[in-house]
């Protein structure tokens, strides 16, 4: 009973601490008595630590870090929102100081909302400044204090590099503030000087961090990895005098670019070389066989892909760290009954984009491509039945590579087994997207997983598909919540970061980095990519990037990284998909039903700025350029 009422003190203490920088004034200061009682016991202080993993998410009643109901992707190319595209903003012209949209919602968005960050940097910091003392009469406690130092250093740099990617420089705060501190004194650092803040918690964090951790802790390779990301990020064009040079709240000032890919190289070589831990992909990483795969051993590797993403017990070797979500406890994964199809009564959120979905490769990793049964019409196909028979890949969706399989929900594909009520408009248990038509053109039955459909067709899909990636097949999102494994760091990311910093260092290195990305590629079921050519292993790097990681939140920092967001963002239109009852079929792009207005109106949407009231109450802090 006691442990359990210092447990219970220690997490009002934690809620007591969630207050941002600025808002610290408005808070009476943490007691000595309640300090006194989270730093009385090394248990405790890990329970207190472990509700600032949860804290990383913002808002633990909409998901943690990526895994929520409104996904990071839906702010790129990538997938639709389809219940509030109004909130992200960078693609509607609207971003402003006075409108953050999603990148401000507290349901939302609360990983990347500035003042949520700067709380768990509070309570991380008070972690920091108190763990020293904490009593340890053991040797096993001591040695947890110093695996709770490690982890709290690992949070701070995450929180940081959460900053530094989405805001720019950062103010850096190190110590708990406490009453009386002059916050009208605070400024904010340069870009270089929040890098260096993060390097500098990563190797402390590693430092102290033991060769192995409790699944779902911070271990040596999650702040390994950590480094790897923030320093690709930091070696791309954005941030290397790509979007205002001379503001060094943006951009590097000193240094050069290609030093910068050189150390991003290096981080990730580390990984891969077994620094931190012995890490490799799931599956076969040997080049397909003559001939390619066959359709079963295509659906195979699919389903492995998908594995990664459905993991609820011992995690496998690919995944470096991720959080976890039991039916108990703070965190809540909701994936099936936010992104499943509406007829299975589920919310039918983050849609896969027709360009989107059009960018998987066929199996044998040639490039797919819509109009080759007729050359120049990219918008409709058409099918006879005889056609079809004689050659199944005229369906759009036969014949791809296995991770479109593994990622969308498409027409025709299959899920789960359909509940009493759905049964009776849907007996083959395949996701209806499209719709039945007699041969006059007029509607015989219309798809159940449509905003026509006969179950809550308001959560139809907009633009005729779902996203089959992160959710489960054995959960009922209907009644229950997922318990499968948000992986934030995997080795494939790696892999990845390696191969594109070794193909922009080019020369010797540049064939690394095609092994590195022919490893992903054969994982995936397809063949090698052979070039000497630094442009094209640019753009190869780059595609592979954008589908290995579709949805997971990549894309919102490469498009900006890479500045290619005015080139990717274009508006979202619907497919419609006609079967006709004599066994023909249309698919056809719609461009005159467009379910989302999307543009990239000005480059100052890389950064996201900080809210007015942030700025009121701190107007010192220096505004991101262009608001």
């Amino acid at each position: 009973m006691k442990k359990l009422l210092i447990y219970i003190s220690a997490i009002s203490v934690l809620l007591f601490l969630h207050t941002s920088c600025t808002d610290i004034l408005e808070q009476d200061p943490v007691s000595s008595f309640n300090e006194q009682v989270v730093f009385a016991d090394v248990n405790v202080t890990k329970a207190y630590l472990g509700k600032c993993y949860d804290r990383m998410g913002g808002d633990t009643d909409n998901g943690i870090l990526g895994m929520r109901e409104d996904l990071l992707s839906s702010a790129t190319d990538q997938t639709l929102c389809i219940h509030r595209p109004a909130n992200y903003v960078n693609l509607k012209g609207t971003m402003s100081p006075d409108q953050l949209g999603y990148f401000t919602n507290t349901g939302y968005a609360g990983f990347l909302r500035w003042n949520y960050i700067y709380q768990n940097i509070q309570n991380v910091n008070t972690i920091l400044a108190n763990i020293d003392d904490v009593p340890a009469p053991t040797s096993s406690e001591e040695a947890l204090k110093i695996q709770i130092k490690g982890e709290a250093y690992f949070i701070r740099a995450f929180e940081y590099a959460m900053i530094l990617m989405n805001y720019g420089g950062a103010v850096i705060s190190t110590e708990p503030y406490q009453l009386g501190s002059d916050f009208l004194t605070l400024e904010r650092s340069s870009l270089q000087e929040t890098l260096d803040q993060v390097l500098s918690d990563i190797d402390n964090a590693i430092a102290n961090l033991p060769e192995s951790v409790e699944q779902g802790r911070a271990s040596r390779a999650a702040a390994a990895a950590l480094k790897s990301r923030v320093l690709l990020f930091c070696a791309s064009d954005l941030v290397n005098g790509g979007y205002e040079a001379g503001k060094a709240l943006v951009s590097f000032g000193t240094g050069t670019q290609a030093a910068r890919w050189t150390a991003a190289r290096d981080a990730a070589k580390a990984v891969m070389d077994g620094t931190y831990g012995t890490f490799s992909l799931v599956g076969d990483t040997e080049d397909p066989p003559p001939g390619g795969y066959s359709e079963a051993e295509v659906q195979a590797i699919a389903d492995t892909y998908f594995g990664i993403f459905n993991q609820k017990g011992a995690w496998n070797s690919e995944t470096i760290w991720g959080i976890q979500f039991p039916l108990t406890g703070g965190n809540v994964n909701r994936a099936n009954i936010w992104f499943g199809p509406c007829g299975y009564h589920n919310w039918g959120n983050n849609n896969p984009t027709e360009p989107a979905v059009r960018q998987y490769e066929m199996a044998d990793g040639s490039p797919f491509e819509w109009d080759s049964y007729d050359p120049g019409n990219q918008l409709l196909r058409t099918a006879t039945a005889a056609q079809l028979a004689a050659d199944p890949q005229r369906n759009p969706y036969a014949g791809r590579e296995a991770r479109f399989y593994g990622t969308v929900l498409y027409h025709g594909a299959p899920w789960q087994a359909s509940p009493a009520d759905r049964a009776a408009f849907d007996p083959t248990d395949r996701v209806q997207t499209g719709h039945v038509y007699n041969m006059d053109g007029t509607v015989r039955s219309y798809g159940v997983d449509t905003r026509q459909g006969q179950i809550e067709a308001w959560n139809g899909t907009k633009n005729g598909y779902y996203l089959k990636k992160f959710m489960d097949p054995a959960t009922v999102g209907q009644y229950y919540y997922n318990t499968n494994t948000w992986v934030e760091f995997r080795y494939s990311e790696i892999l990845l970061n390696y191969a594109e910093a070794c193909i922009e260092t080019g020369g010797a290195d540049m064939q690394n980095g095609l092994d590195a990305l022919n490893m992903v590629r054969n994982r995936a079921g397809l063949p090698d990519r052979v070039t000497t050519d630094q442009a094209e292993a640019r753009k190869w790097v780059r595609h592979e990037r954008y589908i290995e990681h579709f949805a997971e939140g990549h894309q919102w920092y490469d498009m900006r990284r890479w500045m290619t967001a005015p080139d990717v963002i274009d508006h979202v239109y619907e497919m419609k998909i006609r079967e006709f009852v004599n066994g023909d079929w249309e698919w056809e792009y719609d461009l005159s039903a467009k379910p989302d207005d999307r543009s990239w109106a000005s480059d100052r949407f890389y950064w996201i700025p900080l809210t007015r009231s942030e700025i009121n109450k701190a107007p010192q802090l220096e505004q991101a350029p262009g608001y």
